[in-house]
Protein backbone atom coordinates (compact mmCIF):
# COMPACT_ATOMS: atom_id res chain seq x y z
CA UNK A 1 0.00 0.00 0.00
CA UNK A 2 2.91 2.63 -0.91
CA UNK A 3 2.21 5.96 -1.34
CA UNK A 4 -1.21 5.60 -0.30
CA UNK A 5 -3.41 8.05 2.14
CA UNK A 6 -5.96 5.05 3.01
CA UNK A 7 -5.92 4.26 6.43
CA UNK A 8 -6.19 1.07 7.94
CA UNK A 9 -7.09 -0.04 11.76
CA UNK A 10 -4.92 -1.89 14.11
CA UNK A 11 -5.95 -2.58 17.28
CA UNK A 12 -8.81 0.02 17.15
CA UNK A 13 -5.96 2.54 16.06
CA UNK A 14 -6.48 4.06 13.10
CA UNK A 15 -2.86 3.76 11.30
CA UNK A 16 -1.43 4.69 7.70
CA UNK A 17 0.06 2.39 5.73
CA UNK A 18 3.82 2.24 5.54
CA UNK A 19 6.06 1.85 2.99
CA UNK A 20 8.14 3.58 0.86
CA UNK A 21 6.54 7.35 -0.24
CA UNK A 22 5.58 7.88 -3.90
CA UNK A 23 6.99 10.59 -5.49
CA UNK A 24 5.10 13.54 -5.37
CA UNK A 25 5.95 17.67 -5.52
CA UNK A 26 6.26 19.75 -2.42
CA UNK A 27 6.44 23.45 -2.49
CA UNK A 28 6.77 23.19 1.56
CA UNK A 29 10.67 23.54 3.14
CA UNK A 30 11.50 22.20 6.16
CA UNK A 31 11.29 25.46 7.87
CA UNK A 32 7.88 26.68 6.84
CA UNK A 33 6.76 23.30 8.48
CA UNK A 34 8.31 24.02 11.58
CA UNK A 35 6.56 27.16 11.47
CA UNK A 36 3.58 26.20 10.53
CA UNK A 37 3.90 23.78 13.40
CA UNK A 38 4.82 26.08 16.18
CA UNK A 39 1.91 28.03 15.18
CA UNK A 40 -0.27 24.98 15.97
CA UNK A 41 1.78 24.02 19.15
CA UNK A 42 3.56 27.22 20.14
CA UNK A 43 6.90 26.89 22.01
CA UNK A 44 5.52 29.32 24.82
CA UNK A 45 2.70 26.64 25.58
CA UNK A 46 5.52 23.99 26.48
CA UNK A 47 7.65 23.11 29.54
CA UNK A 48 10.44 25.39 30.15
CA UNK A 49 12.52 22.18 30.35
CA UNK A 50 11.13 21.14 27.24
CA UNK A 51 12.56 21.37 23.62
CA UNK A 52 9.77 22.43 20.77
CA UNK A 53 10.54 22.36 17.04
CA UNK A 54 14.04 21.09 14.89
CA UNK A 55 16.73 20.35 16.92
CA UNK A 56 18.10 18.83 13.89
CA UNK A 57 18.11 20.07 9.79
CA UNK A 58 18.47 22.61 7.24
CA UNK A 59 15.45 25.11 7.56
CA UNK A 60 15.71 25.67 3.93
CA UNK A 61 15.51 22.48 2.23
CA UNK A 62 11.96 21.44 0.76
CA UNK A 63 10.40 18.59 2.13
CA UNK A 64 10.69 15.34 0.58
CA UNK A 65 8.26 13.14 2.58
CA UNK A 66 7.40 13.28 6.21
CA UNK A 67 7.60 10.27 8.91
CA UNK A 68 5.52 11.08 11.93
CA UNK A 69 6.59 8.73 14.92
CA UNK A 70 5.68 8.87 18.44
CA UNK A 71 9.65 8.81 19.75
CA UNK A 72 13.17 9.48 17.88
CA UNK A 73 14.84 6.49 17.66
CA UNK A 74 17.61 6.14 14.89
CA UNK A 75 15.78 2.92 13.70
CA UNK A 76 12.69 5.64 13.30
CA UNK A 77 15.72 7.97 11.30
CA UNK A 78 17.00 4.72 9.56
CA UNK A 79 12.68 3.77 8.33
CA UNK A 80 11.67 7.92 7.39
CA UNK A 81 14.68 7.53 5.29
CA UNK A 82 14.46 4.29 3.72
CA UNK A 83 10.72 5.67 2.51
CA UNK A 84 11.84 8.97 0.75
CA UNK A 85 11.37 11.18 4.10
CA UNK A 86 14.09 13.96 4.48
CA UNK A 87 11.74 15.24 8.07
CA UNK A 88 10.74 13.10 11.03
CA UNK A 89 8.55 14.74 13.49
CA UNK A 90 7.48 12.84 16.37
CA UNK A 91 6.15 13.95 20.06
CA UNK A 92 8.86 13.30 22.05
CA UNK A 93 12.37 15.38 21.65
CA UNK A 94 15.42 13.73 20.52
CA UNK A 95 17.17 15.23 23.72
CA UNK A 96 16.63 17.43 26.81
CA UNK A 97 20.01 17.99 27.50
CA UNK A 98 22.71 17.67 24.18
CA UNK A 99 24.67 15.19 23.94
CA UNK A 100 28.42 15.64 24.57
CA UNK A 101 29.46 13.49 21.81
CA UNK A 102 28.39 12.21 18.51
CA UNK A 103 28.96 8.87 16.64
CA UNK A 104 27.30 5.98 15.02
CA UNK A 105 25.92 3.68 17.23
CA UNK A 106 22.18 1.42 17.03
CA UNK A 107 20.88 3.38 19.90
CA UNK A 108 21.66 6.69 22.48
CA UNK A 109 22.02 4.17 25.25
CA UNK A 110 25.43 2.92 22.65
CA UNK A 111 25.94 6.75 22.48
CA UNK A 112 23.91 9.50 23.08
CA UNK A 113 24.83 11.46 20.13
CA UNK A 114 23.79 8.22 18.05
CA UNK A 115 20.66 9.71 17.00
CA UNK A 116 21.99 12.96 16.19
CA UNK A 117 24.60 11.43 14.16
CA UNK A 118 22.06 9.43 12.37
CA UNK A 119 19.74 12.27 11.18
CA UNK A 120 22.86 14.15 10.00
CA UNK A 121 24.43 11.40 7.79
CA UNK A 122 21.11 10.13 6.31
CA UNK A 123 19.83 14.03 5.66
CA UNK A 124 16.52 13.71 8.22
CA UNK A 125 15.12 16.63 9.93
CA UNK A 126 13.94 16.58 13.60
CA UNK A 127 11.17 18.30 14.42
CA UNK A 128 9.61 17.35 17.98
CA UNK A 129 6.18 18.80 19.90
CA UNK A 130 6.37 17.35 22.69
CA UNK A 131 4.49 19.39 26.35
CA UNK A 132 2.79 21.59 23.20
CA UNK A 133 1.08 19.04 22.01
CA UNK A 134 0.03 17.80 25.56
CA UNK A 135 -1.76 20.90 26.06
CA UNK A 136 -2.88 21.98 22.85
CA UNK A 137 -6.75 21.96 22.29
CA UNK A 138 -6.27 19.37 19.37
CA UNK A 139 -4.81 16.71 21.75
CA UNK A 140 -7.70 16.68 24.60
CA UNK A 141 -10.21 15.13 22.12
CA UNK A 142 -7.64 12.33 22.10
CA UNK A 143 -8.50 10.29 24.51
CA UNK A 144 -12.34 10.91 25.16
CA UNK A 145 -12.79 9.94 21.89
CA UNK A 146 -11.57 6.93 21.74
CA UNK A 147 -13.24 5.90 25.32
CA UNK A 148 -16.71 7.18 24.05
CA UNK A 149 -16.86 9.84 26.69
CA UNK A 150 -17.76 13.50 26.93
CA UNK A 151 -15.10 16.26 27.49
CA UNK A 152 -16.47 18.73 30.06
CA UNK A 153 -13.16 20.88 30.55
CA UNK A 154 -9.16 20.75 30.94
CA UNK A 155 -8.51 19.71 34.68
CA UNK A 156 -5.15 21.58 35.06
CA UNK A 157 -4.87 24.45 32.19
CA UNK A 158 -2.45 26.98 31.59
CA UNK A 159 -1.88 30.44 33.12
CA UNK A 160 -2.66 31.71 29.39
CA UNK A 161 -5.54 29.93 28.24
CA UNK A 162 -8.39 27.87 29.85
CA UNK A 163 -8.80 25.73 26.45
CA UNK A 164 -5.17 24.27 26.85
CA UNK A 165 -3.87 22.40 29.46
CA UNK A 166 -3.10 19.14 31.33
CA UNK A 167 -5.85 16.19 31.65
CA UNK A 168 -9.62 15.97 30.37
CA UNK A 169 -12.70 16.06 32.69
CA UNK A 170 -14.75 13.90 31.49
CA UNK A 171 -18.60 12.42 31.70
CA UNK A 172 -19.95 9.47 30.99
CA UNK A 173 -22.38 9.78 27.47
CA UNK A 174 -26.01 10.00 28.14
CA UNK A 175 -27.58 6.36 26.75
CA UNK A 176 -23.93 4.86 27.40
CA UNK A 177 -24.50 4.66 31.50
CA UNK A 178 -24.29 2.79 33.51
CA UNK A 179 -20.47 2.82 32.60
CA UNK A 180 -18.68 0.39 35.90
CA UNK A 181 -14.83 0.32 36.31
CA UNK A 182 -14.65 -2.90 35.32
CA UNK A 183 -16.57 -2.09 31.63
CA UNK A 184 -14.16 0.85 31.37
CA UNK A 185 -10.84 -1.03 31.62
CA UNK A 186 -12.34 -3.57 29.25
CA UNK A 187 -13.06 -0.99 26.82
CA UNK A 188 -9.65 0.56 27.39
CA UNK A 189 -8.19 -3.30 26.92
CA UNK A 190 -10.36 -3.22 23.59
CA UNK A 191 -9.32 0.07 22.70
CA UNK A 192 -6.25 0.11 22.67
CA UNK A 193 -4.77 -3.32 22.58
CA UNK A 194 -3.31 -3.73 25.47
CA UNK A 195 -4.36 -4.91 29.63
CA UNK A 196 -4.15 -2.24 31.62
CA UNK A 197 -2.94 -2.04 35.47
CA UNK A 198 -6.74 -0.93 37.90
CA UNK A 199 -6.84 0.22 41.08
CA UNK A 200 -10.16 -0.13 42.20
CA UNK A 201 -13.65 -1.77 42.22
CA UNK A 202 -14.46 -3.43 38.92
CA UNK A 203 -18.24 -2.93 40.04
CA UNK A 204 -17.85 0.40 40.69
CA UNK A 205 -20.14 2.76 38.37
CA UNK A 206 -18.42 5.97 37.32
CA UNK A 207 -19.70 9.12 36.74
CA UNK A 208 -16.72 11.33 36.14
CA UNK A 209 -13.88 10.51 34.89
CA UNK A 210 -10.60 12.23 34.09
CA UNK A 211 -8.28 11.36 30.79
CA UNK A 212 -4.38 11.91 30.11
CA UNK A 213 -1.69 11.08 28.34
CA UNK A 214 1.86 10.41 29.50
CA UNK A 215 2.14 10.74 32.99
CA UNK A 216 -0.12 11.19 35.17
CA UNK A 217 1.59 14.19 37.13
CA UNK A 218 -0.67 17.42 38.78
CA UNK A 219 -3.44 15.43 36.98
CA UNK A 220 -3.68 13.03 39.67
CA UNK A 221 -4.31 15.29 42.73
CA UNK A 222 -6.23 17.85 40.60
CA UNK A 223 -8.63 14.91 39.69
CA UNK A 224 -9.16 13.42 43.42
CA UNK A 225 -9.48 17.76 44.22
CA UNK A 226 -12.09 17.54 41.36
CA UNK A 227 -14.21 14.70 42.60
CA UNK A 228 -13.73 12.26 39.63
CA UNK A 229 -14.71 8.90 40.09
CA UNK A 230 -11.80 7.81 37.70
CA UNK A 231 -8.62 8.81 36.37
CA UNK A 232 -7.24 6.78 33.12
CA UNK A 233 -3.77 7.52 32.59
CA UNK A 234 -0.43 6.96 30.55
CA UNK A 235 1.32 5.90 33.85
CA UNK A 236 1.25 7.01 37.34
CA UNK A 237 3.95 6.07 40.48
CA UNK A 238 3.03 3.15 42.05
CA UNK A 239 3.00 4.58 45.81
CA UNK A 240 0.70 7.48 44.28
CA UNK A 241 -1.35 5.12 42.14
CA UNK A 242 -2.12 2.92 45.99
CA UNK A 243 -2.90 6.58 48.00
CA UNK A 244 -5.34 7.85 45.78
CA UNK A 245 -6.63 4.87 45.16
CA UNK A 246 -7.20 4.60 48.96
CA UNK A 247 -8.44 7.74 48.86
CA UNK A 248 -11.49 7.10 46.55
CA UNK A 249 -9.85 8.01 42.85
CA UNK A 250 -10.20 4.63 40.62
CA UNK A 251 -7.00 4.45 38.44
CA UNK A 252 -6.61 2.81 35.16
CA UNK A 253 -3.32 2.98 33.70
CA UNK A 254 -2.70 2.19 29.85
CA UNK A 255 1.27 2.65 29.84
CA UNK A 256 2.89 5.85 28.73
CA UNK A 257 4.06 4.98 25.37
CA UNK A 258 0.14 3.26 24.58
CA UNK A 259 -1.26 6.47 25.95
CA UNK A 260 0.33 8.67 23.34
CA UNK A 261 0.68 6.63 20.12
CA UNK A 262 -2.69 8.19 19.17
CA UNK A 263 -1.12 11.77 19.19
CA UNK A 264 1.01 10.84 16.36
CA UNK A 265 -2.38 10.91 14.43
CA UNK A 266 -2.45 14.72 15.72
CA UNK A 267 0.49 15.67 14.51
CA UNK A 268 -0.06 13.73 10.67
CA UNK A 269 -2.99 15.78 10.58
CA UNK A 270 -1.27 19.29 11.10
CA UNK A 271 1.70 18.31 8.86
CA UNK A 272 -0.84 18.26 6.15
CA UNK A 273 -2.53 21.21 7.52
CA UNK A 274 0.75 23.05 6.92
CA UNK A 275 0.52 22.22 3.06
CA UNK A 276 2.75 19.18 2.91
CA UNK A 277 0.18 16.69 0.69
CA UNK A 278 -0.72 13.75 2.25
CA UNK A 279 0.61 11.09 0.16
CA UNK A 280 3.62 11.79 1.30
CA UNK A 281 2.92 11.50 4.94
CA UNK A 282 3.34 8.53 6.84
CA UNK A 283 3.24 7.19 10.77
CA UNK A 284 5.40 4.87 11.81
CA UNK A 285 4.71 2.26 13.72
CA UNK A 286 5.79 1.87 17.10
CA UNK A 287 3.33 0.24 18.67
CA UNK A 288 5.37 -3.17 19.46
CA UNK A 289 8.21 -2.15 21.13
CA UNK A 290 7.08 -4.29 24.20
CA UNK A 291 4.54 -7.33 25.08
CA UNK A 292 2.90 -9.06 27.71
CA UNK A 293 4.42 -12.40 28.51
CA UNK A 294 0.55 -13.77 28.26
CA UNK A 295 -0.03 -12.37 24.91
CA UNK A 296 2.88 -14.45 23.12
CA UNK A 297 2.02 -18.21 22.60
CA UNK A 298 5.59 -19.88 23.40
Amino acid sequence: MAGTKKEKVKGGLAQRASGPLSKQISTVTVGALERALLKEFPAADAEAWDRTGMTVGDPARLVEGVAVALDPTVEAVEEAASMGANVLVTHHPAFLEPPEAFSPASSVAANPGALVWAAVARGVALLSYHTALDVSASAQRVLPGMLNLQFKSVVVPLASSKRKGYGQLCAVKAGDGPLTLGQLAARCTSVFARQPRVWGDFSRELDRVVTTTGSAGDVAQAALRDQADCLVCGEIKYHEALALSQAGLAIVELGHDTSELPLAAVLAAAVEGAGVPGEIVTMLDQGDNWSYPETTRV
